[in-house]
């Protein structure tokens, strides 16, 4: 509470104990009590405006082109997870339309083509490569084998 400790707190309840008396203590604490509750509540509604203002003035948008500006790594990490964030609010399991449903298959069907040729191209890479360890090992088997016929 604000910046009085517990011993100030007790100081200020004893005097206020002494000065307004056992009987009006509950009353004039309530009272202590509603003024603080209307004093946070003015400073919230006068907070909320301000944000408002803020808001209405575009400095938002402004603080979020200077974030940018200044991280441009971490505006790009929260724009993706904007992105995920609308994607994990979709529900791609409804098919009620007949365009989703068409969407879908499409979408399928280019991830099995995507698939098959990442498949196909690793393999032809892989067969390069077999390929030019074998005529590596060919041309040193041939190195090898005329000093080992004079030997």
């Amino acid at each position: 509470m604000g910046n009085f400790s517990w011993a100030e707190m007790l100081v200020i309840g004893i005097v206020a104990l002494i000065i307004v008396g056992p009987k009006d203590l509950p009353v004039l604490f309530r009272n202590v009590g509603r003024f603080v509750g209307k004093a946070r509540g003015m400073a919230r509604e006068f907070s909320s405006a301000m944000n408002q203002a803020a808001d209405d003035a575009g400095v938002k948008d402004i603080q979020s082109t200077l974030k940018a500006a200044t991280d441009p790594l971490g505006s790009a990490m929260d724009g993706v997870k904007d992105a995920t964030k609308d994607l994990t609010n979709l529900n791609l399991d409804d098919d009620t339309g007949t365009e989703t449903a068409k969407l879908r298959a499409e979408r399928e069907e280019s991830v099995k083509k995507i698939q098959a040729q990442a498949a196909r191209n690793t393999a032809e890479r892989k067969q390069r490569e077999l390929d030019e360890a074998l005529q590596e090992a060919a041309a040193l088997e041939a190195e090898v084998a005329p000093t080992t016929k004079d030997g």
